[in-house]
């Protein structure tokens, strides 16, 4: 018959337990401590790399986009930073300024694309508008990406939707996109033409057709789409925010 361990054996088996517990949360705290002070090295550098390389960061978008992921390894936000260090950098105030002159552009055009505007020709305008002043700054679609954070404060007025590998559309007016909404306008982007049809997004979305007249006709009245009733086969439905990003492929 086989014994039972006794009081003794189970008492000693515990307390070895709890040393192997004690000793796993010790190099757990090194190995933390040893992290963290790799971060403030790391942190330290960055900040004189930064410093070094200011006006690089601010004038070569590639030179900018790679400042911002070594920043995002580490967890810093230079915009998000308005004291000390980086506000001295002036690096957000980049983000600040492009911000504002996104939604200068987002409300001139507004009148004639309900508010929705692709993300290229946004920079296209934003390039125009700048001109020469601002010594050559190339700006990217990162950086619109970047900037657009700084919208976030209107609440749900500005936002940015992907529609498509690498497009996107900039909304400034209230009110969110539904998932429909958003696969109608993909379809207008990737079609090449800027239009769509309700037969189109029933055969490439196999959507019903009331699905579609009712994505279609809301866009239509909220002025997101223009209504053609000209074409002799069906109506189509032109989205000028997508008119840039079709004459460019073509």
């Amino acid at each position: 018959m086989r014994r039972r361990a006794g009081i003794g054996a189970i008492q000693k088996q515990k307390l070895e337990q709890e040393k192997y517990r004690d000793k796993g949360t010790e190099l757990q705290e090194n190995q933390f401590e040893q992290m963290a002070k790799q971060l403030e090295v790391f942190r330290t550098n960055l900040e004189e790399f930064a410093t070094k390389h200011k006006k690089e960061i601010k004038k070569n978008a590639q030179f900018r986009r790679q400042f911002q992921e070594m920043c995002a390894s580490i967890g810093v936000d230079p915009l998000a930073s308005g004291k000390g260090f980086w506000s001295v950098l002036g690096i957000g105030d980049f983000y600040y300024e492009l911000s504002v002159q996104i939604v200068e552009v987002c409300l001139a055009t507004s009148y004639k694309n309900g508010g929705l505007i692709s993300l290229d020709e946004l920079r296209q305008r934003l390039i125009q508008a700048r001109g020469k002043s601002k010594q050559h700054q190339d700006i990217t679609n990162d950086d619109l990406l970047n900037a657009s954070r700084k919208l976030r404060i209107f609440g749900n007025g500005f936002s940015v939707y992907p529609i498509g590998k690498g497009q996107y559309v900039v909304q400034s007016i209230p009110g969110e996109l539904t998932m429909d909404h958003t696969a109608v306008l993909t379809q207008a982007a990737n079609s090449g033409k800027a239009h769509v049809s309700v037969s189109m997004l029933e055969r490439e979305l196999k959507w019903e057709t009331g699905r579609a007249e009712k994505a279609l006709n809301h866009m239509v009245k909220e002025g997101l789409a223009w209504l053609d009733s000209q074409d002799p086969q069906e109506k189509l439905y032109w989205f000028p925010c997508c008119f840039a990003a079709c004459i460019n492929a073509s």
